[in-house]
């Protein structure tokens, strides 16, 4: 099932199978099933807001397309999606979510969410704070109005959607925010004005108010120690964090395993999960290894190719090993499923923009629901009605006949009793 490195994702547990009667079910037939992985495999769910919805508010402003997956419905996307990925993110950039002042899109959102959780997949928002994707109306207003909109935009968000959507990327590549220059916004100004720090902090403990419960995330693109640096700011200046974000574009190449992991160790320090936020790699040429901003580099036409689809499927698979192997990596968010309407206009995805599967999609397929999954498996139970069951972490269910039980494979859960009903 897997080898050695990932034995920290793997369970073991005796289970004692009882019958309707409440007695152990002795030298019985069962069939145990994986249905649903404890690790995060994610990927970002913004087609389905156009598919779930429907259109989207007049004069708003995109970063990515939030739909027209060309060639696909939505049971083909839904199919496709669900069968790998468990976690999604969901798109809240102001200038998108709120292009009129006082209008959000809070009904398309909710509804795409709550379609995704009625099918098991847990919901993420991104983000609550961005200097990026900003709406023109806020820089009419002075900052100490923008910086109480941003505190009362982040209640509304992780309040309104508690329940539905607890986990968030909270502040969103606060390493360049005072920096930025590649065109006015007010969140950079702000940024500017009151420093990182302030505007981490304004973030976290305005959507720690919100929803006590939520899981909230630092995320940025810059894995260098500049972030490093900011982390440990915020640590010092006693901001409570859930996870570091690390974002893995890799139009430029896959940066292969040791630069991973000596990343991962890097990040790891901290004592904190560690959530790969955004990962992509392309399966046409190349991006130059010049280009230092990634949106620097715009083409007219990125096909994929041949040789890349194949250079993708193997080092999906590299990364992907590599990742679950750290025992600090928590989750892992492709950054889109499918090439239509990918960032950059880049092959990235896991799907043709016909529609059709590319060979990174079976590999991880492979993975996910093969090398890393326990599928339906006939076993017996002992005189005692008992059977020990290993696999990955996650949810399964043990059924004998047209009865079935459910229970968890965790890491601290080592017995248990099942009744089948």
């Amino acid at each position: 099932m897997s080898d050695g490195s990932l034995r920290h994702r793997m369970g073991e547990i005796t289970l004692t199978v009882r019958g309707p009667d409440r007695r152990p079910l002795a030298d019985q037939v069962v069939t145990v099933a994986q249905q649903r992985h404890a690790f995060a495999f994610g990927n970002t769910g913004f087609d389905f807001v156009d598919l779930v919805g429907g259109p989207g508010p007049e004069g708003s402003t995109e970063v990515e397309s939030f739909g027209g997956t060309n060639h696909l419905d939505l049971d083909r996307l839904g199919d496709l999606w669900l069968n790998l990925f468990n976690t999604a993110t969901l798109p809240f950039y102001w200038g998108r979510y709120e292009p009129r002042r006082g209008a959000p899109d809070t009904e398309r959102l909710t509804e795409t969410a709550r379609w995704l959780a009625e099918r098991g997949v847990a919901v993420k928002g991104h983000p609550l704070v961005w200097h990026t994707v900003q709406p023109p109306w806020l820089l009419q207003i002075d900052l100490d109005e923008v910086e109480r909109l941003l505190r009362a935009r982040i209640r509304d968000l992780v309040g309104g959607f508690a329940g539905l959507i607890d986990t968030w990327d909270a502040i969103n590549e606060a390493v360049i925010m005072p920096v930025f220059d590649n065109g006015d916004n007010a969140i950079t100004r702000l940024a500017r004005a009151r420093g990182r720090i302030h505007m981490v902090r304004l973030a976290f403990e305005e959507a720690r108010a919100a929803n006590p419960a939520a899981t909230l995330v630092l995320n940025d693109f810059d894995l260098g120690s500049a972030y490093e640096c900011l982390i440990e700011g915020v640590l010092a200046a006693g901001v409570r964090i859930d996870a570091i974000g690390l974002q893995t574009h890799m139009h430029q190449g896959y940066r292969g395993e040791e630069y991973m992991r000596h990343t991962l160790d890097r990040f790891a320090r901290y004592g904190l999960p560690l959530h790969l936020t955004e990962t992509t790699l392309v399966s046409g040429h190349l991006m130059p290894p010049e280009i230092e901003d990634l949106n620097d580099y715009q083409i007219p036409q990125w096909p994929t190719t041949v040789d890349g689809e194949a250079r993708q499927a193997d080092d999906l698979v590299r990364h992907y090993r590599s990742l679950l192997a750290h025992p600090a990596v928590q989750s892992i968010n492709y950054w889109g499923i499918t090439d239509h309407g990918a960032w950059l206009g880049a092959p990235a995805g896991l799907i043709r923009a016909d529609g059709s599967r590319k060979p990174s999609y079976d590999a991880l397929e492979a993975l996910v629901k093969g090398e890393w999954w326990l599928p339906p498996t006939v076993m017996r139970t002992d005189t005692d009605g008992s059977l020990r069951v290993e696999g990955f972490l996650g949810d399964y269910t043990v059924s004998a006949g047209d009865r079935t039980g459910r229970f968890t494979l965790d890491s601290t859960s080592t017995t248990a009793t099942i009744d089948l009903r």
